[in-house]
């Protein structure tokens, strides 16, 4: 009995569910090679980049410390600090502190400082073992300025070396980044027709360029503004910050990472839109719901407060609205060229 004749001419370069896994085993396997390969790079410059990743933390401790110091004064002379305070502040990194001193040791101090400007000891440097006098009870409350010290805390030995491994995989992740993209869209389009596929060479340096940019705009407009949010509540509560290393690196290396991989959302809009899954229509009619689902990812995506949630959410929101652009003006690369009916 003769079989009706097949009108779909890419029969024959269909895949089944099997050669799909071994492709994806492959494009997979090769991601990783890249990635090793980066991460090889990346010990090089893990030094480096745990210290470029420090500098955000360690500028928003010493705002948190100068608002703690300038407040203290404000509160305790009840009026503001005079300018060059604040500049010794601010600028100079001086935070005051008060302490008290037994008047014996003033007494004790006078008696060498005196005994000292009256011989310059001719450039020598001179050590005075006298040791303190016995304690007593009457003191002297004092302020001392000593400059400031933000420092990120380690609590145990392994911790560092783990920081630094972890600084070298995330350095690779994103030097491998652009060979990691080929081999996925490589994997996307090995189940795409041939005109389909054309979108790839597209899409694949805009890929790199968004994860780029995500991770770029994660690290310099992100952390800041919420570091000094979170740290106003430590201003407001009285509690000194006192940010382990582990934590805050898990915070400012896997967030780029976050952005990165969302910031790919317009392009994922065109290529759902050019290969018939979705249409500039439908898009429209449905942006409450894509907002609130922007939302719900920021929100698994990013640590648990409302700032770094909506610095994520609302790029998203305008890149999903400029994915419906290129959906809308985009030229079409050579649509319907070898489509199943043979049309150009």
């Amino acid at each position: 009995m003769s079989q009706l004749p097949n009108d779909d001419l890419f029969e024959a370069t269909r895949m089944t569910f099997g050669e799909h896994l071994e492709e994806l085993r492959v494009s997979l396997f090769k991601a990783l090679g890249w990635l090793a390969v980066g991460t090889a790079f990346g010990m090089l410059l893990a030094n480096n980049v745990v210290q470029m990743i420090q500098r955000p933390l360690v500028e928003a401790l010493e705002t948190y410390y100068n608002v703690k110091a300038l407040d203290e004064l404000n509160d305790q002379y009840g009026e503001d600090p005079a300018q060059e305070i604040k500049d010794l502040v601010i600028k100079k990194k001086f935070i005051p502190e008060e302490v008290y001193v037994e008047i014996n040791e003033l007494k004790r101090l006078a008696k060498e400082f005196n005994a000292s400007a009256n011989d310059d000891g001719g450039g020598e440097i001179e050590i005075h073992p006298d040791s303190p006098p016995a304690p007593n009870s009457q003191f002297y409350l004092t302020r001392i300025w000593r400059k400031l010290s933000a420092e990120v805390t380690s609590l145990n030995a392994q911790e560092v070396f783990m920081i630094w491994l972890k600084a070298a995989v995330v350095t690779g992740i994103v030097l491998a980044s652009p060979m990691m993209f080929w081999h996925i869209w490589s994997f996307v389009a090995a189940g795409l027709y041939p005109h389909e596929r054309r979108y790839i060479h597209i899409f694949l340096p805009f890929s790199v360029l968004l994860f780029i940019l995500g991770a770029c705009m994660a690290f310099f407009f992100v952390f800041r503004p919420v570091l000094d949010f979170l740290f106003g509540f430590n201003l407001k509560m009285g509690i000194d910050p006192r940010p382990r290393i582990a934590e805050w690196l898990g915070f400012v290396l896997f967030l780029p990472i976050g952005f990165g991989v969302s910031f790919q959302l317009p392009l994922v809009m065109l290529f759902l839109e050019r290969i018939g899954m979705f249409t500039v229509s439908s898009y429209l009619s449905r942006w409450r719901l894509a907002i609130l689902v922007i939302f719900v990812i920021s929100m698994f995506l990013t640590p648990a407060d409302p700032i770094s949630m909506l610095l994520m959410a609302v790029p998203l929101t305008l890149l999903y609205f400029i994915g419906v652009g290129l959906c809308q003006w985009m030229p079409e690369v050579n649509r319907g060229l070898d489509a199943p009916d043979g049309s150009k």
